[in-house]
């Protein structure tokens, strides 16, 4: 029997090598491994666009109190990448009255709703604050978090977990009421579109980009009659279009539907004629421009499936039997991803700080 060791070591040799005659693989421009997240940090990583989503769904006194002129989204995520599959996140500062203030954003995709949202918000919720007391060491205060969940079941799986940390707590109602004050009571916003209408979401008083990337969010995975569903949002792809730097725009909601949806660019033509000539050229040149990423990714998948393979084996001879979730994340992983992920595992005793950041 081959030493444990020597496996190990052979196996990392191995990737090495596949790393290296991968280099003229990798230089190929690839598309995120999740349009969810591509697009929704597209649009919401604009200030604009997520103040628009943000003063809807919080409740009106603390919209109120909320500069928004002074939103500035962070350079930071706090979603680990073995859970950037089912979630992405983005970090906004600004200011509640006279006090720092931060804005935690967070988009779940996944299928069903996480019953343990409310835990992992507070775990969020924390690493901001352990950030903030880094960058100001001499701090004897810390700054207000508000947190915020958009949910976009792809099969349509409204929202029925808690949104208050207290109610993951498996106790009687006697204990509850005798613990009182004791009890943490964290609690998020949440905006699940899985029970709102489009034309409610077509009512909200949103910017165009924000309204289209909700509803899309709500309806185009998987869609094949999407070329109807869209047909309420063709203002808005005009006032998208005529505004300053609109394509680039409405290229990330075509990018998106054609990646996401079951409906064809030429489908979708007649909707996009009534949009104008310009959005008519955005879907034929980003329809050829995707088939062109599909035809480079099939002559590279066979590469990029061995080298995930070979981590796998990596992760399995250190670590032992991996889980279907580590095994996913590991297989949609980035060729940058693996090689930090291989290097990582040589440094660390456990399965779950290989993929910390």
């Amino acid at each position: 029997m081959v030493p444990r060791c020597f496996a190990f070591e052979h196996l990392l040799e191995n990737l090495r090598v596949a790393a290296v005659l991968g280099i003229a693989c990798s230089i190929v421009a690839e598309p995120p491994s999740n349009p969810h997240d591509a697009y929704f940090r597209q649009v919401l990583s604009r200030p604009a666009d997520a103040a628009a989503e943000l003063r809807t769904v919080l409740p009106e006194a603390i919209a109120a109190r909320l500069d928004w002129d002074a939103l500035e989204l962070q350079p930071c995520s706090f979603v680990s990448q073995q859970l950037r599959s089912r979630y992405s996140d983005l970090l906004f500062r600004t200011r509640v009255g006279a006090s720092e203030a931060y804005v935690f954003l967070l988009i779940e995709h996944q299928s069903s709703p996480d019953p343990l949202m409310a835990m992992r918000m507070l775990e969020y919720k924390v690493g901001i604050w352990s950030r903030y007391v880094r960058e100001n060491p001499r701090t004897k205060t810390l700054p207000v978090v508000i947190p915020l969940v958009v949910h976009a079941s792809r099969d349509g799986r409204r929202w029925e977990c808690p949104t208050e940390l207290s109610e993951l707590l498996d106790i009687d109602a006697a204990t509850r009421d005798a613990l009182g004050d004791f009890l943490p009571r964290f609690r998020f916003v949440l905006d699940d579109l899985t029970v709102t209408s489009v034309s409610a979401l077509c009512a909200r008083d949103l910017t165009p980009a924000t309204r289209v990337l909700l509803v899309l969010l709500k309806v185009a995975a998987g869609n094949r009659s999407l070329a109807i569903e869209i047909l309420p949002l063709v203002r808005d792809f005009q006032a998208i279009v005529s505004a300053p730097g609109g394509l680039e725009v409405l290229e990330w909601a075509v990018t998106y539907i054609l990646s996401v949806g079951e409906t064809s660019d030429t489908e979708l033509a007649p909707v996009f004629h009534r949009v104008g000539p310009h959005a008519e050229e955005v879907i034929m040149s980003t329809a050829e421009r995707l088939r062109a990423e599909g035809e480079a990714r099939g002559e590279a998948r066979g590469v990029a499936r061995g080298r995930a393979g070979m981590v796998l084996e990596l992760l399995a001879v250190k670590f032992g039997p991996l889980s279907k979730e580590t095994q996913d994340t590991v297989r949609s992983a980035t060729d940058e991803q693996l090689r930090h992920w291989a290097a990582r595992m040589l440094e660390v005793e456990s399965l779950n700080e290989v993929f910390e950041r």
